[in-house]
């Protein structure tokens, strides 16, 4: 009979031991444990058609068609099962640890792999993620103004052996109307959640964590409120780059990109440009003057990247004027800055 039991002692063994989340696709696309491979009992039809049975017919007759389904896939559960294990050894789980999770559990058993479930399943998992975020973690962020290079920091940052908590990389999101050009398709919120959670256990929670300074919602998905916080709350090292640089920077981020695509982009935040604005962003664009594009878009970007800082008086805001765009000696800046303890304004 397969072992249950608890988060903490499923996650410890699944840093050698595989997990298999045996929920169906969408379950799994929805949201899972970042390491997990997907072994569905059931096919997203099969398990929708279960549900219909179950609601017109009742239990035993749901269950007869779950079992007609998974029948033929058995020898094809165990060949997997068996490839994927380490040292005979197993992990599995469905959504609350009940009859999918235990069935393929004691079908693995049988076939003389040590299974071994979790108390719960992805449920327990999810509340254990979010419980974590409740962690005073030691942000330090990463601020300026839109084009100011604050990604290409924290991946120096990052080289440097840094502690970096990238949300735009793991959201697959720049942050702007134009974030999505150039990106795979976002994570569902649960999964980015997810995420970042994994990727915090990985981390020195003792020692500190540089994150960029960004609005809660990156794109689709949205930062934790309890992590948002922390960020609000943390020390910020804002980046004053030139206005120049910065929109060369972006045009040589953006300008390669299909003449519709940036289009889409301005329109999406034309109530917020305002009709002269919008309209002589689109003239420019026809005339292929990218330059003039961003500088209209940074007039809006900058005041709402200003504003919250503004609103609390630039509590924990250091300043940190930059010649120029060299983001290695502004990472030294502001590393520098940091193992100082300059006086905040």
């Amino acid at each position: 009979m397969a072992q249950s039991i608890d988060i903490y002692k499923f996650l410890e063994l699944s840093k050698n031991a595989p997990i298999l989340d045996v929920r169906s696709p969408i379950e799994f696309e929805s949201g899972h444990i970042p390491s997990a491979c997907n072994m569905p009992l059931f096919t997203n039809e099969e398990r929708a058609a279960i549900g219909i049975i179950y609601k017109q017919k009742g239990k035993d007759l749901a269950m007869a068609k779950g079992y007609e389904y998974v029948e033929p896939k058995l020898s094809d559960f165990v060949l997997q099962a068996q490839k994927l294990a380490v040292d005979g050894k197993i992990l599995v789980h469905c959504w609350r640890g009940g009859l999918r999770s235990s069935s393929m559990a004691e079908l693995f058993e049988k076939a003389g792999l040590e299974a071994m479930l979790l108390t719960g399943g992805y449920k327990v998992f999810r509340q254990h993620v979010l419980e974590s975020f409740s962690h005073n973690y030691d942000f330090r962020v990463i601020g300026g103004e839109t084009g100011s290079g604050k990604t290409e920091i924290l991946n120096c940052l990052r080289k440097k052996g840094e502690q970096v908590l990238d949300f735009e990389e793991i959201a697959n999101h720049r942050g702007s109307s134009f974030g999505a050009l150039g990106q795979l398709p976002q994570p569902t919120t649960e999964q980015f959640e997810n995420i970042i959670y994994d990727q915090l256990q990985k981390f020195d929670s003792s020692k500190r964590i540089w994150v960029e300074d960004e609005s809660q919602s990156i794109g689709r998905v949205f930062i934790p409120k309890p992590l948002f916080q922390l960020k609000v709350n943390a020390t910020c090292y804002r980046l004053q780059i030139p206005l120049e640089i910065r929109v060369n920077r972006l045009v040589k981020d953006y300008g390669h990109f299909p003449k519709e695509f940036l289009l889409a982009a301005v329109l999406r935040i034309q109530k917020r440009l305002g009709g002269l604005a919008t309209q002589q962003a689109i003239e420019a664009l026809e005339n292929n003057n990218l330059a003039e594009i961003v500088r209209i878009t940074l007039f809006y970007y900058d005041k709402a990247y200003d504003y919250p800082q503004n609103q609390r008086n630039y509590k924990g805001v250091i300043f940190i004027p930059c010649e120029d765009g060299d983001n290695e000696k502004n990472t030294n800046l502001i590393l520098e800055i940091a193992k100082n303890n300059f006086e905040i304004l």
